[in-house]
């Protein structure tokens, strides 16, 4: 049913929240127009998720959100063929990161937003404790990420991207 009321807004599944450690060399990579995917050897399945995105050593800071479409979970093989597709050079090295596994992710970079962000010292100060995240972790289920997560968000985006990704293929 159509009355008009929504005919221009696009139906979007929900996204999961994720905190995850990322490298600043990998990061940048994003803003070269480098990087288009981020590929894990483990992660969730079936839905899009929201990253928060931890800065590791030397930046040390909880500094972006990114949009990630649906995981795509393959061999190996595969998952090292779109990296060499997105990137020329780049499947043997996530080849080999994956290559004892049945199978790996390769995550769409949908959108970027860089914030200000929180360094390592003031997020201890807000959680009690902090140690930078190992693998992914669920935001909702710990109730003091989602306010640091959701204070980030609420911030100024210093800058920010979309990716497109109209001439890969899956």
């Amino acid at each position: 049913m159509q009355d008009g009321l929504f005919d221009d807004v696009e139906l979007v599944p929900p996204s999961e929240p994720v905190l995850m450690s990322l490298n600043p060399e990998y990061y940048e990579l994003m803003w070269q127009g480098l990087k288009s995917h981020e590929f894990r050897r483990r992660y969730l399945t079936g839905r899009a998720s929201t990253w928060y995105v931890y800065l590791t050593a030397p930046v040390s800071r909880l500094a972006a959100v990114i949009d990630l479409d649906t995981a795509i979970v393959d061999t190996p093989e595969r998952v090292a063929e779109i990296a060499e597709r997105v990137r020329v050079g780049n499947g043997a090295s996530v080849h080999e990161y994956l290559k004892d596994l049945e199978h790996g992710f390769a995550l769409p970079i949908r959108r970027v937003r860089e914030y200000r962000g929180f360094s390592a010292a003031e997020l201890t100060t807000m959680l009690g404790s902090f140690h930078p995240p190992q693998g992914y972790t669920l935001v909702a289920k710990h109730p003091s990420w989602v306010a640091v997560c959701d204070k980030l968000a609420s911030g100024e985006v210093i800058r920010g991207m979309t990716v497109d990704h109209s001439a890969t293929v899956r």
